[in-house]
């Protein structure tokens, strides 16, 4: 699975021999067309692509099986091409990248990746490399896309509710997606777009993954937690004693706990165990228990939690007149949290007179799993051929059975007009303005960007939308 050959739609091994003979370089580009779910896209993923498969040369073990294969499989190979670029390229892909700031948020339609073949000789490679190219960035983008829209309405939420918003904001949404996709790599990847935005996570994968293609230190922490099969361990007679183990282990000044309380009566833990058995060992600890409620509304049962817990603990309200629970004690809702969920919860929440301050989220597969390339709508299409003459001449399609899947004419440019972001053709007027700047050439990166600039980019996008 990691032979660079093979990592393309069959139908695309034939595609050497179908563009027009006078056919010297195809130009290409990457776009989140307009759709239903945003009408925005945060633009992240590309520098690991580059790092991890196009900076890394393929060899002439790869064209023998790539070559056997194709054979086998029904589709013609251009053993005499892969030769030549293992010959005159050493393997690397000659092809320039030009591409946006990864972390910038980009209105849809507006291209963040425009490609082109440096070699005369393979017009073909530009959309040949569609398939893994546009998969590296449509996931990471459309999860960095979902958590970044969580992470508006939370912090529109704490900058009405919160004394402390941005300090809060960091570990309001956590992730809990690792056990549900598909694979490994879709763990570092979709959990290393969640991180653009948010500090709390329990995808151990994403961690190395952002210091490996992204440089810096540790990007995401956890805290210790309970789940069922421990709680449960100790059998139904015993959950306070489980409970309070949790607390002999892990609590302690300025220290975090997450207890999962559902186990057998939620509303009996929190009100009997929590709030009269163990809750002076709670305020003596000196740290602050989270308490995680996984079963009923994920609306109105985080609600009633709090309720319960105000009334066992006490609080105080803020400067904004808000209510804030004793900071021994808080609530984490996982359990069937989604972007409507997730706003359903902040409004009553609002409402009733809670500080966010309160709250955090979990996600788990709906933040890193329940996605796919069309809730972005995200496409690669060529829009121009140079010629034999060294002419460029447009290339596009218009479907009169879908006009929302036309592509664009003519190599591009992104300019901000009018404080946005917009594409337009390429012209001599405008090349030098463009934000699209080459990042990879011929095996080479020529730009690199750190985790904490993407993160820095994507925070000033949220504090424009939402101050």
């Amino acid at each position: 699975m990691t032979n660079p050959l093979l990592a393309v739609d069959s139908y695309k091994q034939s595609h050497f021999l179908q563009y027009p003979p006078e056919a010297r370089r195809i130009s290409a580009y990457v776009e989140a067309r307009p759709n239903d779910f945003s009408k925005e896209v945060l633009f992240f993923g590309l520098q690991a692509f580059l790092k991890n498969v196009l900076s890394k040369p393929f060899t002439q073990e790869d064209i023998d099986q790539a070559e056997v294969i194709c054979r086998a499989h029904g589709e013609p190979f251009n053993r005499a091409g892969w030769e030549v670029i293992l010959k005159k390229h050493g393997g690397l892909f000659p092809l320039e990248i030009s591409a946006l700031e990864e972390g910038n948020v980009v209105p849809s339609g507006v291209p963040l990746i425009q490609l082109q073949n440096t070699d005369d000789r393979f017009p073909w490679l530009t959309t040949w490399i569609e398939t893994g190219l546009l998969r590296a960035i449509w996931y990471p983008s459309t999860v960095a896309t979902l958590s970044f829209k969580c992470k508006e309405i939370i912090y529109a939420g704490l900058l009405k509710t919160s004394e402390a918003p941005d300090a809060q904001v960091p570990f309001k949404l956590h992730d809990f997606g690792a056990r549900g996709v598909s694979s490994a790599e879709s763990a570092a990847l979709g959990g290393m777009a969640h991180l653009v935005n948010f500090a709390g996570t329990d995808t151990m994968e994403a961690l190395g993954a952002a210091m490996t293609y992204y440089g810096g230190d540790v990007p995401g922490y956890s805290i210790p937690a309970a789940e069922h099969s421990t709680m449960t361990s100790w059998g139904p007679n015993r959950e306070r004693d489980a409970f309070a183990n949790m607390l002999d282990q892990f609590a302690g000044e300025g220290k975090l706990v997450a207890v999962v309380s559902d186990s057998y009566d939620l509303f009996h833990a929190v009100d009997t165990i929590w709030g009269q058995e163990l809750k002076d060992k709670v305020l003596a600890s000196k740290g602050t228990i989270v308490v995680r409620p996984d079963s009923g509304d994920p609306v109105e049962t985080p609600l009633k939690v709090l309720e319960s817990l105000w009334n066992s603990f006490g609080g105080r309200e803020n400067a904004k007149g808000f209510r804030v629970l004793n900071d021994a004690v808080r609530v984490i809702q996982g359990d069937g949290m989604t972007l409507s969920t997730i706003k359903q919860l902040v409004d009553k929440m609002i409402a009733g007179g809670w500080s966010l301050d309160n709250m955090a989220f979990g996600m788990g597969a709906g933040l890193l799993q329940k996605v796919n390339r069309d809730t972005l709508s995200f496409a690669m299409k060529a829009n121009a051929m140079q010629t034999a003459d060294g002419d460029w001449v447009d290339v596009n399609k218009a479907p009169k059975t879908d006009a929302r899947k036309a592509s664009k004419a003519g190599r591009q440019v992104v300019v901000q007009e009018g404080g946005q972001l917009v594409s337009k053709a390429l012209d001599a007027s405008n090349e030098a303005a463009s934000l699209l700047k080459p990042v990879f050439r011929n095996g080479e990166l020529l730009a690199e960007t750190t985790f904490a600039d993407v993160r820095e980019r994507a925070q000033t996008a949220l504090v424009a939308r939402v101050s």
